[in-house]
């Protein structure tokens, strides 16, 4: 996922940080939303 988000010109490590900030409150069917 974070060579995706690299590959998008996306901060991965930012990404990253944020996803696993957001992931717990996030329900399962919009997971698509913490993508890259």
């Amino acid at each position: 996922m974070t060579e995706t988000a690299k590959l998008n010109g996306v901060a991965s490590q930012a990404w990253l940080t944020d996803v696993l900030a957001n992931i717990a409150d996030t329900k399962i069917t919009r997971l698509d939303d913490l993508l890259p």
